[in-house]
């Protein structure tokens, strides 16, 4: 555990922590680092929406799958990140989504339902806990609104134009490189991959966009940030 001291320490639901006092509530809530290799599902739709997950070194991909088959990209989690917290934290039967290691992954798993306990041998970082974690559910709120902003476009080509813009404008950068494959981007927007490499085609021959693989270069945008 003391291995990921300083990633633990970095992750938004530890912030204001001491290594000792995060530690010791870890200790207390039965917290303990699992390593999954690529292709593992780390959790699996329909398992207890009991714990929430941090991701300490890789990366997973967090999916759900339509009534019709089709499969859903909610998001790609690297170092830092969280995962299932919703779930856990509003109790949930069962858990609708897949978590998938898409890197040879490290995380850590907590018990949501211990969260509301009072910690007696770190209560000081338990409270620290709970605030950290308001502030990362209403972070997740924002993202999730941002991509229901993406979905409303009627095109492909509006929707990946919005992903992108919106990206370019949180880095402040015009090239932005995705977290998703080409077909997870497709999942992650709704739309066929083959039709979404046609459009990105086309917007390359439109001289709007340069693609390759994961970098996307948007033309035509200041560049705010070197």
């Amino acid at each position: 555990m003391r291995e990921y001291g300083g990633a633990l320490r970095r992750t938004a639901l530890f912030r204001g922590m001491e290594e000792e006092e995060l530690f010791a509530l870890l200790d207390c809530m039965g917290g303990g680092v699992r390593r999954y290799p690529r292709g593992t599902a780390v959790l699996r739709a329909g398992d207890p929406a009991t714990h929430l997950g941090v991701v300490l070194a890789g990366q997973v991909q967090v999916s759900r799958i339509r009534p019709d088959g089709q499969r859903i990209v909610m998001g790609e989690m690297g170092p830092g990140r969280l995962f299932a917290e919703s779930y856990a934290c509003a109790g949930a039967e069962s858990l609708p989504v897949t978590v998938t290691a898409t890197a040879d992954t490290a995380v850590l798993l907590l018990d949501c339902r211990r969260l509301s306990t009072p910690c007696a041998s770190a209560c000081g970082a338990h409270g620290k806990l709970i605030h950290n974690l308001l502030w990362v559910l209403a972070e997740k709120n924002l993202f999730l609104t941002g991509k229901l902003d993406h979905l409303s476009g009627r095109t492909i080509r509006e929707r990946l134009l919005s992903y992108l813009e919106e990206e370019a404008a949180r880095t402040g950068r015009t090239t932005v490189v995705v977290p998703f494959d080409r077909q997870a981007l497709a999942d992650y927007l709704c739309v066929d991959r083959s039709a979404l490499s046609r459009t990105i085609g086309q917007l390359q021959r439109e001289g709007m966009l340069e693609a390759d693989r994961r970098r996307f270069r948007l033309k035509g945008l200041p560049e705010s940030q070197k």
